[in-house]
Parts: C-alpha cells; structure tokens; sequence
C-alpha cells in the first residue's frame, strides 16, 4: 500500500516538474499568437503589463551604468586638478624671483653689511686688486737702536721685539663712522674727499681713510706711503719712534710731520699702538700668537699694565 502511494506522489511531482517547465513555452506562445497588428490573444493588458516591466529594469541598468562610467573618471580628474594646482602656484613661485632680486641688488648695492662683514679676512686681498703696492705700505723700517731682548726664533725666522710676549686676544678698533677697513666698497665719493697722488697714482682721501678706482665705485686700500695731507684726521694718536721723532696714528697708518704736511711711511719696528684696525689676523706662529695685519706683524705686550701691540722686526735666518 505504502509503495503505491509512493509510487503516486513521485508521479504527482514529475508532472508538476513538466508543467513548470512547459509554463514559458506556453506563455511565448500566447504573446507569438493573436490577430493583425501583432496583438495577443489574450489582449493589449497581457502585453503592456510585460513591456513595463522589461523597460523599468531596463532603465535602472542604465542608470548604474551611468555612475560607473562617469565618477570614476571625474575622481581622477579631479585629483589631477589638485596636483596641477600647487605645480601651478610653484611654477608662479619660482617665476616671482622675490629673493633672488633681492640677492641680487645686494650684490649691487656693495655698500651693505655683507661685504663689511667680509673685510675680516679678505680686505687686503681686495685691495690689492686695484695696483696698489701694498710691500711698500707693510715693509717694517728697521728698529732704530739695538735690541736687549733675544729674538724669537721659529721656522728660519728671527722676530725681534723690545718688550716680552704677553698675549691678549686681538680685537680691531672702532674709529668711527666715516672710517671703513680695506676692502670696503661705495658706489660714489663723498663730497668732502679730496685727490691725492703718490707716484701717478691718483687716490680719493676722506677722513683718514684711502679709496682707489675699483669696479665703478671706490674701494679702500691701505695708505699709500708717500700720500701726503695737510690735517690729521680726529681721533689721531701719537706715537713714539725715537727720543726725538715721533709718528701719528690712524686707521692702521702712520704719519710723519712734513714740509707740505703729513705723509704716509711704514710702520717703524718697536713702535708701540694701542689698537689695531680690522682686517688683522691672529697668527700662531711657534708658541707664540702675533697680529698679522697686511704684511705687518704685530707681538701682543703690555706697557704700563695696558694691552698694547709692538710692531715686529722679522729677519729671515737662512
């Protein structure tokens, strides 16, 4: 009994299987079929509602499509745009040569703290690029009585000096505002500056300190020995060479007393100055620490419990 009910039910789903699947045949059949005019047999409802459907799904499909395509490739577009932006505003950046004129009419306008700043270590290298005989301004007169003292003696070098080493560190003297160290350059001469000529050299002199023709402007040089001025600058100092002769200092040069006036020689070995101008340099030569100044040594000593600076005779040994 069991079995033939079995045997029923399994028949029962075989037929609704075939049904199932006869179902789409039948309803093709039905919308193929019908009068003139393609219309189905069933009439227009059956068709419209089927068309509907297959439009709507349709248009969603499109739509998605739409997204797909299109953000996608204004992302990236977008992004292209931000990147473009800033290489843009760099771009402008680097056209606007804000620093680089900047820079650039400093190095023009020579007259500013940059160049001051170099003097320290290159103002006799400037000046003598502009025909200067500087041996003739930094060669020492021998000392004009013996020596008590013993030369320091250091790489084939004698150095001679009447007072004994006393080192202090070397710190270049300001005489004011009109005077600048060699090197120093101005576009223009100042009204008060006269012309001075030593050997066909012609120089500018304006309160004690000497400019020679350099590069369309005026640089400061040493001064030149042989100059000749009829005033001393202020601030002048007096130094003793012998019992009976003396020199006036400025600035680093040395003055005698002349028919015409003052003019300009060498510094004289064992001559005692207070203060140097800058553009110096400490030079260890040994044990022993000098002031170089152009070609000019200078010992660091004391006088009267003062720092002071003897001007160096060196002889060489070989």
């Amino acid at each position: 009994m069991r079995t033939r009910i079995y045997s029923a039910l399994i028949r029962s789903g075989l037929i609704l299987i075939v049904l199932a699947m006869l179902m789409p045949f039948s309803l093709e059949a039905q919308r193929g079929g019908g009068g003139g005019g393609g219309r189905p047999a069933g009439g227009g409802q059956q068709r419209t509602p089927a068309a509907k459907p297959a439009n709507n799904v349709a248009k969603p499909s499109n739509n998605a499509v739409k997204p797909a395509n299109h953000n996608p490739q204004q992302k990236p577009a977008s992004r292209d745009n931000v990147k473009d932006k800033p290489s843009g505003n760099i771009n402008k950046g680097g056209d606007n040569k804000v620093s680089t004129g900047d820079r650039t009419k400093g190095s023009n306008n020579k007259v500013n703290v940059d160049n001051s700043k170099k003097n320290v270590n290159v103002n006799v290298d400037n000046s003598k690029h502009v025909n200067v005989n500087n041996n003739r301004n930094t060669v020492v007169r021998p000392a004009p009585r013996p020596y008590a003292r013993p030369p320091y003696r250091y790489g084939g070098h004698s150095y001679y000096c009447y007072h004994p080493y006393h080192y202090h560190p070397y710190t270049p003297f300001y005489w004011g505002p009109m005077w600048h160290p060699w090197g120093f350059f101005v576009a223009a001469m100042a009204t008060t500056a006269i012309i001075v000529a030593v050997e066909s050299q012609q120089y500018h002199y304006d309160q004690g300190v000497y400019y020679a023709p350099s590069n369309g402007g005026y640089v400061v040089v040493q001064a030149p020995v042989g100059a000749t001025i009829t005033t001393l600058p202020p601030g002048y100092q007096t130094v003793t060479v012998t019992e009976t002769t003396n020199n006036y200092y400025y600035g680093g040069a040395y003055y005698e007393k002349s028919e015409k006036g003052y003019t300009v020689v060498p510094p004289t070995a064992g001559t005692i100055v207070e203060s140097l101008p800058e553009g110096g340099k400490e030079e260890k030569i040994g044990e022993v620490t000098y002031v170089k100044v152009g070609e000019t040594y200078y010992q660091p000593t004391q006088k009267d419990g003062k720092d002071v600076y003897e001007v160096v005779e060196v002889k060489s040994e070989k």
